[in-house]
This record gives structure tokens, C-alpha cells and sequence, in this order.
């Protein structure tokens, strides 16, 4: 059995990937029924795409995005993943993850994709984000991490923040397990930082990373967003922490504001067909309006449906992001500039 070297950029196999979307893709229409919007957005040249991580030990997101821009702009627009030691070189992972474009996470593979004009992907949430608890599923969870931003600013390449909204439904993380992490001393031996307690299937209640599960069928709403230029690029600025903040506010502001408005569009998507399911069944059963909007209502309450405030106009009711990730004012920005929300919910997110 032939075994990859993780730090090659030359494994990529066009076959290899042709015959895991062959597999794939149905696969995941079943499981997510994908809504993939903004890939005419994504730039020519290399870029780093920037996303949320979501699935734990799955991570369909990975996947549905990869079929997505290989459909949509071929191998010039399909990333390769910066992925950790764990994910590219235990036998089956290598010999799966890396002839479709895994490699390595080090700054020296990601110049070199770059020199040769490549796009790469990267999760700077990395496991503290794919396993987060599912309450904080419609959260953008970076942490304090900024390698990501360090190394676009340093190789002068634009961002291309990709936001997905569903993702992190098909299992259950009830805790991230963080403080067993560090009692367990894994955080500093195997650099993973959690220790999840999950509730997936077919396993049930586990404690630790899960084993490949079977995801709950669930809709997975996907957008790429539009390209942030960074003003500045070079080592000088890449070292400036005051700058590299300042981005990274921006960036998880502007994500963070996308990632909330992908969640209601899917909450209101996720009423929608249960209301069409809901009339089909009052209507064979011949019940009254009344006993109908009482089925309703008891759905609402019992959670299994969105309430109707979800149909409204999402932003009209965005929750607020961190201040700082506020700060620019619309008369600073210039001209083309792209604006999420309006008044004081404004975000600027093609230039920081």
C-alpha cells in the first residue's frame, strides 16, 4: 500500500477525486440537500479559504463545498486542505484524505501552494470548533487563534471567507470537554484541546472523539462570501499583533454576521416544509383549523418547529457581534466595499 508524503504538494489525483464525488455526492444530497450560494465569487489565483468546522470527526461541510467549487470552477478553484498530523497520516486517512488534497499544516507547505498559485483551505477553529457544543452551533468559534491571518497577511493572498449553517446538526456535542482535555494532558501531547462528551448515531453516549457516525438528516445552507483584500502584506505586517487583531475581528464580525443570517434562512426553510408536511396530514385526517394550530403551536413549544418569528426579514433582528468587530465606520469605507446589514449592524468585509 502505497503511503503519501503529507508534505508533497504533488499528490492530487483528479481520478481520485472524480471517484469520491462519484460516491459522495449522493450521499450528501440524502443527508444535507445542500443550498451552495456565491461560488461565482471565489477569485482567480491563489486564495485562502477561510471557514467555520462543523461535524466533528465528519466534517460533511469539507466535502460539500470541495464537490461544490470542483463542479463549479475545476481543479483552479478546488483548495487543497491544510489539515493536522492526525487527519493525514494514520494509514486510511493517508490513503484517502491526501491524494484529494490534503496536506500538512505548516507554513512552508501553505508558501508553497501559494508560490505555485493554489488556493488553500483552513478551519482556524480546528477541533475546538468541529466539536463544539451543539447549543453554540450558530456560533463562529475561532478562539485566539490568527496563524490563519498571519499567513494571508504574510503571503499577500486574499481571504475568501466560506460560512455553513446546518452542518453541525447531524450529531449532538453536549460538551466540548475542554477541562478534560487538560486534566488528561492530551491538549499538550496530542495538541487537541477537547474532549467531547457526544451523543451521535449509532453510538449513543460517548466521551472522547467519536467514532464516523451516521449523521442526522438534516439542510446545510452554504455560502461563499465576497474576498477581503488585506491592505497590508509582508513579514512587517504580519508580526504587527495590533493590525492582525483588528483583521481578525473583522473577519469573525463579518462571518458571525453572514452565519446568523444563514441560520434563520434555514430555520425559516426548516418551518416551511414542516408546515407543507403539517397540512398534508391534517388534511387526511380531516381536522379542523383549530386542531391544526393547536398541533402547531405544541410543535413550536416542544421545539421540533421554528416559531414564525423565524419567517421575518432576518435583518430585522440580527443579535449584535462583538463591538470591535464594529468599529469601522460606512464613511470609511471605499468604494466597492461589501456591507453586511445595515445602520449599526454594518460590517465591512472586503477590506481591512
Amino acid at each position: 500500500m502505497r503511503r503519501y508524503d503529507v508534505d508533497s504538494i504533488d499528490n492530487r489525483d483528479r481520478k481520485a477525486i472524480e471517484r469520491t464525488l462519484k460516491v459522495l455526492e449522493p450521499v450528501l444530497e440524502r443527508f444535507f440537500s445542500p443550498v451552495i450560494r456565491g461560488l461565482d465569487r471565489v477569485p482567480s489565483g491563489p486564495g485562502l479559504y477561510v471557514a467555520n468546522h462543523n461535524g466533528g470527526v465528519l466534517f460533511p461541510d469539507t466535502y460539500v463545498l470541495g464537490a461544490a467549487l470542483y463542479r463549479h470552477g475545476g481543479l483552479e478553484d478546488l483548495p487543497y486542505a491544510l489539515a493536522h498530523d492526525m487527519a493525514v497520516r494514520p494509514p486510511i486517512a493517508n490513503q484517502i484524505l491526501v491524494p484529494l488534497g490534503g496536506v500538512r499544516a505548516s507554513p512552508e507547505n501553505a508558501h508553497k501552494l501559494f508560490e505555485a498559485g493554489r488556493k488553500v483551505l483552513v478551519y482556524p477553529g480546528g477541533d475546538v470548533e468541529a466539536l463544539r457544543p451543539f447549543k453554540d452551533r450558530d456560533k463562529i468559534v475561532f478562539g485566539e487563534r490568527r496563524g490563519y491571518l498571519r499567513l494571508a497577511i504574510e503571503e499577500g493572498v486574499p481571504l475568501i471567507p466560506v460560512v455553513t449553517a446546518g452542518a453541525h446538526a447531524g450529531l449532538m456535542v453536549l460538551d466540548d470537554g475542554g477541562r478534560i482535555a487538560r486534566w488528561l494532558g492530551i491538549d499538550r501531547l496530542l495538541r487537541v484541546k477537547v474532549c467531547p462528551v457526544v451523543l451521535s448515531v449509532p453510538w449513543g453516549l460517548t466521551i472522547g472523539f467519536p467514532p464516523p457516525y451516521v449523521p442526522v438528516p438534516t439542510r446545510m445552507f452554504m455560502e461563499v462570501l465576497e474576498p477581503m483584500k488585506l491592505e497590508r502584506s509582508g513579514s512587517d505586517a504580519a508580526n504587527d499583533r495590533e493590525y492582525v487583531d483588528r483583521c481578525h475581528r473583522r473577519v469573525v464580525g463579518t462571518m458571525q454576521a453572514a452565519l446568523t443570517r444563514l441560520a434563520r434562512e434555514r430555520a425559516a426553510d426548516k418551518r416551511t416544509r414542516q408546515l407543507s408536511k403539517l397540512d398534508r396530514v391534517v388534511d387526511w385526517m380531516g381536522l379542523s383549523p383549530e386542531q391544526r394550530d393547536a398541533i402547531e403551536e405544541l410543535a413550536v413549544r416542544s421545539h421540533v418547529m421554528p416559531g414564525r418569528e423565524v419567517e421575518r426579514p432576518a435583518w430585522t433582528t440580527l443579535p449584535a457581534v462583538d463591538e470591535r468587530a464594529r468599529e469601522v465606520e460606512l464613511d470609511e469605507l471605499e468604494s466597492g466595499e461589501h456591507v453586511i446589514g445595515t445602520g449599526a449592524q454594518s460590517v465591512a468585509v472586503a477590506r481591512v
